[in-house]
Parts: structure tokens; C-alpha cells; sequence
């Protein structure tokens, strides 16, 4: 997936490419990395305990992938505009749908033709998962099937809507514009959360039942979990628009990866008992904790694309691998999990490195023939009417 070049831009074809190729990497292994951290988090009570450290904050993983997809969708919805285009949303939402549907409605098909393909046994109406509105009316005290599935909702309704918010501001784009709809995104996501943590969880159990009225108010909410997206798209408005500011930040690939490790490790500081009460340190990781997290992983998306991000000059072994299957790997860990399980007993008591080593070959397998048999030939038949996308978005 290159850049599309215009034609006067021709001789300088291959050193695009280059620059092109070098930028994969470091988004590669993010990508690779949120993927690897959301699956630890789902399965963290089977493996190794010198894994809980990361399991602990594994669902981290989940803001990684919304700052990767705001930014690579973001460049692909404002990129038009400088050549004196405009987004063509009906184009936008083939490609959307080309990517994404396949492979999940056949997911979504194991889920209620194949009982046994299920990880838990209780499973939300099949309408909410065809409207992608499963993270909003979740019952998940009870129906725990496919709830990772939750923040795919969360990215359709940014999809549905992201196209048609830039072709309004682009008509009289301004920088004011874009100050006041990202603080009203921000201040939605506090109000949000803070109504739901004081008003819908005061009262209820701890921990019976607050863990899951957590995550049905707080967590899954699609206008609770926008911040790490909009993080995504300013970066994206700033490489465009503001070239001079992009390349003032990116010439310091490791400062920024330095504040952003820093900013992470006050993420998970505010987040270590996000479930223990109304007040103190777990209340102010509701209010202001998610923005903290997407502000961290924004810098370190910046440091790797950045000329002197250690991220973009390393090629980690693997990483474009796991980057390419991140979504059927998103899609299918835990059942595939669960079916090892099953067929092994055993296995999942034994929180073994070689039982790990079992359940990420079979997930990696499951995903590839997700990948070759429903994602790729889509994709092609997507690609097939032209692209400016210069880089796969995140899921």
C-alpha cells in the first residue's frame, strides 16, 4: 500500500516509497503491540503469572488501536484537500464496509450457527452486533460472549460520522473550529463518565456488580471512549495542515517517546484500581485517566513515524505479521482460545509458557485464514476502484 503519487511528483517515486516503507514500521509495531497487549488482558487468567503485570493493563491495548485508527483514517479523509479535492464520502464508506464487514459477519455467523465457537456462554441479541450498538446495550453482568466486539462499535460510529463532520469544517475551515469541537469531544467524554460514575454507580455493590455496571457506563459508551480517536485525528490535521508544527514535533523522535512512555506510566498509575471506589485516585482515572492514555499514546505514534523515532528506524521481528492479522486477531482470540481449551483440558490450568506458545500459534493460524480467505480478497476487490490510503487504518 504506497502513497498514490502525482504525476509530477513522479521522479521522486522511490524515495517516497522508502519514506512510506520506514513509516510502516514503527506503526507496525504499535499495531502489534495494542493487539498483543488486548489479548494478554482477555487471557490473562491462563497464562503465565510473569504475564500479569502486562495483563493488568493490557486493555490498554484497545486506546492504542482508536489513536492509530484516528490518525491513519484522519490522513486519508484530509489528504484530498490538499490537492484542492473534496472527500468523497460515498467512496469512504465502500472502502469501510469492504474492510470490515467481511470478516466480521463471518465471525458474527460462528457466533450463531456454532454454539461451541463461543467463549462464554450467554450472547447478546444478534440486532446489536448487526448494528454495531452491542457497547451500548450490553447487559454484561449476563451476556459475555464476543463483548470485546465493543469497540468496533465505538470505531463504526466514528466511521459514520468523522466524513461528514470534515465536509462541513472544510468549508470555511478554521482553527477555531477545530479548538472548540476537540474540547467539546473531551468535556463530553468527563461529563459522561463523571455522571455515570456518580449517579449510576453510587449505591451498588463493591465488587459485585460494579465492575459491570462500570463497564456498561463508563467503559463501553461510544461518547465516553472518543478521546484516544480524536487524538488520531489531530495528529493527522496537524501532519496536513500544519506541516511546519507536524516536523517541529517530529524532528524529536525520542523526546516525544520519552514523554509518552512517561504519560503512560501516569496512565496506569491513576488506572491501577480503576474498579475500587467513587473517590480518590480510581475517580480521577474515570474523569481525566482516558485522555491522559490517549495524549501518551498520540507521542508515541508521533515518535514512530518521526525521522529519528527508534520506532521507525527498527523493524521488529514480527510486528508486520501481527500487524496484518490485528483484526482477525481481534475478532477471534478468545474463541479460538476457548477451543484449544476445550480440546486440551487441562491447558488452561497450567498457565504454562509452553501453553502460551499453543494458544498464540492457533490464534495466529485462525487469523490467517481469516486474513487469506475473507479479508484479502476483499481487500482487493476494494482496491480495485483506485486508493489514496496510503496505510491500513487500525481496528
Amino acid at each position: 500500500m504506497g502513497i498514490r503519487i502525482e504525476a509530477h511528483f513522479l521522479p521522486l517515486r522511490g524515495l517516497l516509497k522508502t519514506l512510506s516503507s520506514a513509516r510502516m514500521h514503527g506503526l507496525d509495531t504499535l499495531r502489534a503491540s495494542a493487539i498483543l497487549m488486548v489479548m494478554v488482558f482477555h487471557e490473562q487468567e491462563s497464562l503465565p503469572e510473569a504475564m500479569e503485570a502486562i495483563g493488568k493493563i493490557g486493555w490498554m491495548g484497545v486506546d492504542l488501536f482508536f489513536v492509530l485508527s484516528g490518525y491513519l483514517i484522519g490522513l486519508q479523509v484530509l489528504r484530498p484537500y490538499l490537492h484542492g479535492k473534496t472527500l468523497s464520502v460515498r467512496d469512504f464508506y465502500r472502502r469501510r464496509v469492504y474492510r470490515i464487514l467481511p470478516a466480521y459477519l463471518v465471525v458474527v455467523g460462528l457466533y450463531f450457527l456454532v454454539p461451541v465457537w463461543r467463549e462464554r456462554p450467554h450472547l447478546s441479541p444478534l440486532w446489536e452486533f448487526l448494528t454495531f450498538t452491542e457497547n451500548l446495550f450490553v447487559d454484561y453482568a449476563h451476556n459475555q460472549a464476543f463483548s470485546h466486539v465493543w469497540s468496533l462499535c465505538v470505531e463504526e460510529h466514528f466511521y459514520l460520522v468523522l466524513p461528514f463532520l470534515v465536509v462541513w469544517m472544510m468549508r470555511r475551515p478554521s482553527l477555531r473550529k477545530v479548538v472548540v469541537v476537540s474540547v467539546g469531544v473531551v468535556v463530553l467524554g468527563v461529563v459522561a463518565r463523571g455522571w455515570g460514575l456518580v449517579h449510576g454507580l453510587r449505591g451498588v455493590e463493591w465488587p459485585y456488580g460494579f465492575g459491570a455496571r462500570y463497564i456498561e457506563l463508563i467503559y463501553y459508551p461510544t461518547w465516553c471512549r472518543l478521546d484516544g480517536l480524536l487524538v488520531g485525528v489531530l495528529l493527522a490535521a496537524m501532519e496536513v495542515f500544519r506541516p511546519r508544527w507536524w516536523r517541529a514535533v517530529a524532528r524529536h523522535g525520542h523526546a516525544t517517546m520519552g514523554l509518552g512512555v512517561a504519560l503512560f506510566a501516569v496512565a496506569c498509575w491513576l488506572f491501577a484500581d480503576r474498579f475500587e471506589s467513587l473517590y480518590g485516585v480510581a475517580a480521577w482515572s474515570t474523569y481525566v485517566g482516558f485522555p491522559v492514555v490517549s495524549a501518551a499514546f498520540g507521542l508515541m505514534v508521533v515518535s514512530s513515524v518521526s525521522d529519528n523515532g527508534v520506532l521507525r528506524r527498527v523493524k521488529v521481528p514480527g510486528a508486520g505479521v501481527l500487524a496484518m492479522l490485528a483484526y482477525g486477531l481481534y475478532l477471534t482470540h478468545k474463541e479460538i482460545i476457548h477451543m484449544v481449551q476445550m480440546a486440551w483440558p487441562g491447558l488452561e490450568v497450567s498457565r504454562t509458557w509452553g501453553a502460551m506458545g499453543i494458544y498464540l500459534v492457533s490464534c495466529l493460524v485462525g487469523a490467517g485464514l481469516l486474513y487469506v480467505c475473507v479479508e484479502r480478497p476483499f481487500m482487493r476487490l476494494r482496491d480495485r476502484g483506485g486508493s489514496d490510503e496510503r496505510l491500513k487504518p487500525a481496528i
